[in-house]
C-alpha cells in the first residue's frame, strides 16, 4: 500500500511541536516501509518554510534537512490532474486549496492513505483514506503493521 505523508508529519519528526507528537511522528516513520511512502514536492517546500522561517534554522541547514527527506522517500509532483481534482474538492468540501492539493496528489499517485493532522471530520478525500496519528482519528497501529 502506498502512503502519502503530509508536511506536519515531517515537521514533528524534525522536532518542532510538542514531545508527544514529535515522538509519534518518529515512531510512525520508523515503522513505515520506505518504499511505500510518498511526499509531495509541495510538502517539501512547506517543510523548508517551517524549518527556516518559523524554526529559524539557517538556510543551508534547512535545505540539507529537506534534501535528506527527499532522498529517503519518493517525491510526487503536484500535476495538473491533481490540481484540477483539488479545485473540485475545494468546491465540494470548502477546503483550503493547498491542503486539497496534497490529498489529490496522493490520489493521483495511487496512495490509499494520507497521514496528516488536517481535514477535520473527513475520513476520505478524493478516494484516499485520511489517517490522523496525532489524534487517533482513522489511524491505528494495524495500518502500520499491514504496511510491513
Amino acid at each position: 500500500m502506498r502512503v502519502a505523508l503530509d508536511t506536519n508529519v515531517l515537521v514533528y519528526a524534525e522536532g518542532y511541536g510538542d514531545s508527544k507528537r514529535c515522538q509519534r511522528a518518529r515512531s510512525l516513520l520508523d515503522a513505515l516501509p520506505v518504499e511505500s511512502a510518498v511526499i509531495s514536492a509541495q510538502c517539501l517546500g512547506e517543510l523548508y518554510r517551517v524549518l527556516h522561517g518559523k524554526g529559524g534554522m539557517e538556510r543551508a541547514h534547512a535545505v540539507d534537512r529537506v534534501l535528506r527527506w527527499a532522498e529517503i522517500f519518493t517525491i510526487a509532483d503536484s500535476s495538473s490532474q491533481a490540481f484540477l481534482l483539488a479545485l473540485e474538492q475545494v468546491r465540494s468540501h470548502r477546503l483550503q486549496v493547498w491542503a486539497a492539493l496534497i490529498a489529490c496528489m496522493a490520489s493521483v499517485s495511487q496512495c490509499r492513505l494520507l497521514v496528516t493532522e488536517n481535514f477535520s471530520g473527513a475520513s476520505t478525500l478524493a478516494g484516499v483514506r485520511i489517517a490522523k496519528p496525532f489524534t487517533g482519528e482513522g489511524f491505528d497501529n494495524a495500518i502500520i503493521t499491514a504496511l510491513r
